[in-house]
């Protein structure tokens, strides 16, 4: 096996950077995760930008903030600023499951062993930094920061919790994907502007005194929140707040936007328009290893690297908008796709892996079929506002023609190395129904759904209906599940067709914001009746910038103002779990109990008849029948097979 030399690598020891012939250090980037030089990876992708626009920069991951901070001063004082991110997870969804437990791993870190990075890594690393060197300017951004640049509730602490600037101490924040803010902030400062000057550049935020002016623009408005002090004794005005800031985050022609907090204001200056083909094909194409660092060789692989080491990311971006995911807030609900040239360069870089048997684990992206899709005419998306190109209709100026991500498919199966690509990203089944998605043109939607099954499926596929309730999913801003069935429909077409047997895999949610008891015992029911046995379930986790953490918080719908029920309590929140195991027999007498005290005796038959202990597991669907062990099929079922024929 080839060595490559230390200095393919950013350096993480000083011994490194004396090997570069260095003697001072541009930028120090201080991260949650492991090391990991690929770019699928915020730290390599951050710190190659800087590299490319010709800086010297220097990596400290996983410091240690329990001792006496050696691992901070190591490198000394940069000559422009620090760079901080939590990580490619928010700390505390990383920490914590669901149920606020503690997890006993951690898949960004060497070994996969937890322990690594503290609580709200991002204000931690922070504080230590100003603390150390309070005349260095802090920069923090990733996805913690990202999510968490306005007032916003915390559910680990059950808190509403200021922007991170004011808790962390930072100087700027930079949220979503940061190639094209941090590319501007970069030339700005070779050309010898100060860092405190740099308050005009998209796509950042900082705070400021309340009575000095704001920094002047001339083609930006300014919309102002409510204050947080405002938000802590006003739910309601906590929640309108967020459609604001969401609204203002998914638009090309966007306003500034203010909050006062005590006596400072949070400014956030608007995005940037999405990315270009050659913008993002300039972030993928940097002289990446494709490797985690070697100093982590002797403490074990880094999970989340094996699980993404031969796949390849073709676009950024959903334009989903559902109200429990965070992609939008983060990388924008416009796609910024890769060129084909770019997407099979990197696949020629993935077979000349010496470890690489032939398979691709994933093309994909967010939602993997969205690849080089966008507006009919980009001057309507410039007036856009709408968080949401397919809810609760698909965008009729929305070309969903899958034809690009059929040729790219075929080309990547035609490769000399490849002997198989997988699509392991979730896709957007609901844009592949016709009923649904009216914009299917020259019938590219079947080719590109039977080109998937026959090809790129790697004994199951993954698809995400989320629920069964009509109501809970309209919260949810996804489509009616009649869909799925539709969905299923053509999905066992093609396996007949071609004499296959690859499961459906369905994920669903439980105690999401607008989902009662019952909603989930009919999920249980008709998800039976379709033939599954649900192993892989959710609970819902508030996160922040989310339409769903607003409801959980508030109990009110951000953009309608009006009540939504949501389970808060443990009781409540298992009690909808249980729902999806009702094939456990630990489970009968309660599912017995629940479904009596609901007056649904017809459920209780559905989920625990004489062949419950024996389901039909394996995603195969059952001869649809006029009974129940010989009692008449409910109404909310028969109406459903009703709607599904027409």
């Amino acid at each position: 096996m080839e060595l490559r030399p230390i200095t393919d690598w950013l350096p993480l020891t000083m011994k490194e950077v004396e090997k570069r012939g260095w003697e001072e250090i541009d930028v120090v980037l201080i991260s949650g995760d492991s090391y990991v030089d690929h770019p699928s990876f915020g730290t390599a992708v951050i710190g190659r930008i800087m590299e490319d626009e010709g800086f010297k920069v220097a990596i400290v991951a996983q410091p240690n903030w329990q001792d006496d901070l050696r691992d901070f001063k190591k490198f000394g004082r940069p000559k422009y600023f620090f760079g901080v991110t939590a990580g490619c997870m928010d700390s505390m969804v990383n920490h914590y499951t669901a149920n606020r437990r503690l997890r006993s791993t951690d898949a960004y870190t060497a070994g996969g062993e937890s322990g690594f990075r503290p609580d709200y890594a991002t204000v931690t690393y922070s504080k230590i930094l100003k603390e150390l060197f309070p005349d260095v300017p802090v920069l923090i951004g990733g996805i913690e920061a990202s999510l968490r640049r306005v007032t916003h509730y915390d559910y680990w602490s059950d808190a509403l919790k200021p922007s991170i600037l004011e808790e962390s101490g930072a100087d700027m924040l930079v949220y979503g994907m940061g190639d094209q803010p941090l590319r501007d902030m970069l030339q700005l400062l070779k050309k010898g502007v100060p860092f405190e000057s740099l308050k005009t550049i998209k796509q950042t935020a900082f705070l400021m005194p309340k009575e000095e002016p704001l920094p002047k623009n001339k083609n930006w408005e300014t919309v102002e929140l409510s204050s947080h002090e405002t938000c802590l004794e006003d739910k309601i005005k906590f929640a309108a707040n967020f459609k604001v800031v969401e609204v203002e985050s998914n638009k090309w022609q966007a306003n500034r936007i203010t909050q006062d907090i005590g006596d400072q204001r949070l400014v956030i200056n608007p995005p940037y328009k999405t990315m270009e083909e050659g913008e993002i094909d300039q972030s993928f194409d940097l002289p990446y290893t494709r490797l985690p660092h070697p100093k982590y060789k002797r403490r074990g692989n880094v999970p989340a690297f094996e699980m993404i080491r031969f796949s390849v990311n073709t676009h950024r971006g959903c334009f989903g908008g559902c109200s429990f995911c965070t992609i939008s807030a983060h990388q924008g609900k416009f796609i910024a796709s890769r060129s084909k040239e770019s997407i099979m360069k990197e696949v020629d870089q993935v077979a000349s892996d010496e470890n690489f048997k032939g398979y691709i684990s994933d093309i994909g992206g967010p939602s993997a079929n969205m690849y080089k899709m966008k507006g009919i005419d980009e001057s309507i998306c410039a007036k856009c506002s709408s968080p949401s190109c397919i809810h609760p209709v698909v965008c009729s100026n929305l070309d969903t023609d899958h034809s690009d991500m059929t040729a790219l498919y075929r080309e990547i199966d035609n490769h000399p190395k490849v002997k198989k690509a997988f699509v392991g990203s979730g896709i957007r089944y609901d844009l592949l129904v016709d009923d649904f998605n009216k914009n299917n043109k020259n019938g590219n939607h079947e080719e590109y759904i039977e080109q998937v099954v026959t090809r790129h499926v790697s004994g199951r596929l993954k698809v995400a209906p989320e629920h069964t309730s009509d109501a809970t999913l309209r919260v949810m801003r996804k489509p009616s599940f009649k869909y799925f069935h539709k969905f299923k429909e053509k999905y066992d077409k093609i396996q007949e067709k071609h004499g296959l047997k690859q499961q459906l895999i369905p994920y669903f949610i439980s105690s999401h914001p607008g989902c009662e008891e019952q909603d989930m015992a009919n999920l249980a029911a008709e998800t039976k009746d379709m033939g599954f046995q649900l192993e892989q379930v959710q609970d819902f986790t508030p996160t922040p910038m989310t339409v769903a953490t607003v409801i959980y918080y508030t109990g009110v719908h951000p953009y309608t103002l009006k009540p939504v029920y949501t389970a808060k309590t443990r009781d409540q929140k298992q009690s909808q779990h249980r729902f999806f195991f009702w094939y456990k027999k630990e489970n009968h007498q309660w599912i017995k109990n629940q479904l009596m005290k609901a007056q649904r005796p017809e459920l209780i038959d559905i989920l625990l008849g004489k062949n419950a202990d024996k389901p039909n597991f394996k995603g195969r669907k059952k001869k649809p029948s006029a009974s129940n062990n010989g009692k008449p099929m409910p109404k909310w079922l028969e109406e459903r097979r009703k709607k599904d024929k027409k």
